[in-house]
């Protein structure tokens, strides 16, 4: 990159002195593990979703495994999720012994649905874990229905749906769903997710296993001083979310409408300046009533008549001084997975297609519209010098 042109990089987080001044007040006050602040946190997913329970814990992955866990899974146990997600999911089922099933996507959301699941339950499917992309939600109805009609688990990757909604109801407002709040996310906790679900029996499970299987909460106690009768009820975890990184969720959460607000308003203009670029196709939005969260601006690049692969196309724009993303290199595609393919792979045509093409432009709250005019004029200076 020259380096007299300034990064814009891919992705960063809005802090602002709030959420400084509340970190620091929990640095002060002599209790920085978890405490009243994860439970107040918690309290707002609730009350934003519409979930019943929240369970605040250190990563979206950790909310995954205590669910896999939860299941006791077994070898021969199969669990459908898509090959275009982050490979943590498929990481979990194969370290807990069970058997990633893979369900191909549509071309041009990136999400699957019922009609793509269903043909791939078997007797041996213990859980379907589909996932909302980008900031859309998948079409849950039918999902749903399929589940239930098939008695299979349901589990909603919502990694990428902080704010996003599927016919008027937020997502993790009813089942089970898994938030992030990865650093750029739209709202973090530096690191941190939240396991919501209208299950108490579940809920109460995972509240044990994230804290080594004790019977009690760390935090369900009115001084510092602990129980003495907790005991552990069951092998668990270490999982819970401290107060320092949940102070900076909540301030986060009182901005979560100003930050989705301000991401669509990027991406609305992303879409309006990429029209006239042929090379490039952003992934189209639903059809169904939905609120996009804008997690992600991801596009395909046309590599055929661009005469760019995907991954120089993205070296190209570094050299622009542009940062870009890329989500995902499909699962099956990885080292390991090549290696190692899961029993019965089947073929995942639009996976594929996408796998060698997405790359996901600059979207963060702090930018400015001047930004994503100089993202798209990158692109266009780097395609017409290609162009033979």
């Amino acid at each position: 990159m020259n380096n007299k042109i300034p990064l814009l990089p891919f992705s960063a987080p809005s802090i602002g002195q709030q959420e400084i001044d509340a970190v620091t007040a929990v640095l002060k006050s002599g209790w920085i593990t978890t405490g009243a602040k994860a439970t107040e946190l918690e309290t707002m997913f609730c009350e934003y979703t519409g979930c019943r329970h929240a369970i605040a814990l250190t990563s979206a992955t950790a909310g995954m495994h205590l669910l896999l866990h939860s299941l006791n899974l077994k070898p021969g146990d199969q669990v459908i999720t898509p090959s275009m997600t982050w490979v943590s999911t498929v990481n979990l089922i194969v370290a807990c012994g069970a058997t990633p099933v893979f369900v191909d996507i549509d071309k041009d959301s990136l999400m699957c649905n019922a009609e793509l699941i269903e043909p791939l339950i078997t007797e041996h499917t213990r859980l379907i874990a589909p996932v909302h992309f980008a900031g859309a939600p998948l079409d849950m109805d039918d999902i749903r229905s399929m589940a239930s009609r098939k008695n299979v688990a349901l589990v909603e990757d919502a990694a990428h749906a902080i704010g996003t909604a599927y016919k008027s109801q937020n997502i993790g407002s009813q089942g089970t769903a898994i938030f992030s709040m990865h650093p750029i996310k739209n709202i973090t906790t530096g690191e941190g997710g939240m396991f919501c679900t209208d299950d108490a029996s579940l809920a109460e499970h995972i509240r044990r296993l994230k804290f080594h299987g004790l019977a009690v909460d760390a935090f369900a106690r009115e001084s510092q001083g602990r129980s003495p009768q907790a005991e552990v009820i069951e092998p668990g975890f270490k999982y819970n979310l401290p107060d320092m990184n949940a102070a900076l969720g909540v301030e986060q959460m009182k901005r979560l409408q100003e930050f989705n607000q301000k991401r669509q308003l990027l991406a609305h203009r992303y879409h309006q300046l990429l029209t006239d670029v042929d090379e490039i196709s952003p992934l189209s939005t639903p059809g169904y009533d939905h609120q996009h969260a804008w997690h992600l601006f991801i596009v395909r690049l046309d590599i055929e008549k661009s005469g760019f692969t995907r991954d120089q196309f993205m070296e190209a724009l570094k050299q622009q001084g542009i940062g870009s993303g890329l989500h995902f290199r499909a699962v099956h595609l990885q080292k390991y997975y090549r290696e190692n393919p899961p029993p019965g792979l089947s073929s995942l045509p639009n996976t594929e297609w996408n796998s060698d093409r997405i790359l996901s432009l600059p979207l963060f709250p702090d930018m400015q519209i001047q930004d994503v005019e100089r993202v798209v004029n990158s692109i266009k200076i780097i395609l017409s010098g290609n162009k033979k």
